[in-house]
């Protein structure tokens, strides 16, 4: 509550983790009782068919979820969300998040001219793909053009130039 604005909202691009985490706070308080985990496992674990439970680190025990990062889940799981998101919102036949919302998730903004980031996905170049990235060098990279979707779970980010090479793999691919 004690976070001042740099710049007026929409005018310009500054990446805060802080800002997702309030997202998150705001959220909680619409779900009424209801978790964020419980919110996610029904409109997208449960609709995606995942494989596994996720987990998802709280502040405190019996806290609030960190928004801002921490849900713990394997590959294939990550992948169904690359899925999800490749095919316009659509699973399967059952539009699970609005198209236009993911659309608009995933172009560039032009006004604030944060031409790499929207919505928390990063939009790596200008030729459409895009990625989640974790704050621990995990990615869930997907490149529409050709229908492909890279996962990498890790601990750290390692040596490697990871969106380099996603888009180098893409370009091979």
């Amino acid at each position: 509550m004690n976070r001042k604005l740099k710049k007026e909202p929409g005018s310009a691009f500054s990446y805060s983790s802080g800002d997702t985490q309030v997202l998150g706070m705001v959220l909680q308080r619409a779900l009424k009782g209801k978790s964020i985990t419980q919110y996610l496992e029904e409109k997208l674990w449960k609709p995606l068919g995942m494989e596994y439970d996720a987990t998802w680190s709280l502040d405190r025990e019996n806290g609030m979820e960190k928004t801002f990062c921490c849900i713990n889940a394997r590959a294939r799981d990550f992948s169904k969300i690359g899925r999800l998101y490749l095919n316009n919102g659509n699973w399967q036949g059952k539009q699970i998040v609005p198209e236009e919302w993911v659309r608009r998730s995933v172009t560039a903004d032009t006004v604030t001219g944060a031409s790499f980031y929207k919505y928390q996905w990063w939009l790596p170049s200008q030729s459409g793909d895009f990625m989640a990235q974790g704050i621990l060098g995990q990615y869930v990279y997907v490149n529409p053009s050709k229908n492909l979707i890279i996962v990498r779970l890790g601990e750290n980010y390692g040596n490697a130039d990871w969106v380099n090479l996603f888009k180098s793999l893409a370009q091979q691919y």
